[in-house]
């Protein structure tokens, strides 16, 4: 076994490099241009939400509980459309700084667990490769295999939950790569 205080250099440096690979990914590379849509009357949409004064959240719509689900009010909403998840953000400039602060803390959380299961289940001076496959199989299921359940339950357009997991098996590689290479010998 392996203590986590013993792979804090692993864990530190799997999630700098972790996020400067998806500053890159997300700001030079082409692949994720295509991930969001413009609505074609954006200003009408944006003024009718706008009016309904709606707090930040997440909102379904058209909204139902369980019960009201099979309703014939409530299955001619969903006919007639549109059919959807918004998420309200609070109103104001976007403040980048907050995103990347909670993005690098959230790549020091997946170290930490990633460092937990690696060093519950190898001793120190295991070789390069059977860290390099656990500290990866960890990392990427919560880089990458997490997001999937957003193609099935959310209805985010397939390409993008893809390429997203794709994202995350380049993280998760990138920390196995950082595991294997700081492993205690």
């Amino acid at each position: 076994m392996v203590s986590l205080f013993a792979l804090w250099l692993p864990i530190l440096l799997a999630a700098v490099i972790v996020f400067i690979a998806s500053s890159i990914i997300h700001m030079v590379l082409p692949y994720h241009k295509s991930s969001y849509r413009k609505l074609s009357d954006e200003d009408k949409v944006r003024a009718a939400i706008r009016a309904s004064n709606p707090s930040p959240g997440l909102y379904n719509l058209p909204f139902c509980t369980q019960k009201d689900l099979n309703s014939p009010e409530t299955k001619a909403k969903f006919t007639e459309g549109p059919v959807g998840h918004l998420i309200i953000l609070p109103n104001g400039p976007v403040f980048l700084p907050k995103f990347l602060v909670q993005w690098f803390v959230f790549c020091l959380v997946v170290g930490i667990f990633v460092a937990y299961l690696t060093g519950h289940t190898l001793s120190p001076g295991t070789h390069y490769r059977p860290v390099f496959r656990v500290a990866g199989t960890a990392a990427f299921l919560a880089y990458g295999v997490g997001g999937l359940s957003n193609g099935v339950w959310k209805g985010y357009p397939w390409k993008m939950v893809l390429l997203e997991a794709f994202d995350g098996l380049i993280y998760g590689l990138l920390t196995a790569g950082t595991f294997g290479w700081l492993w205690p010998r």
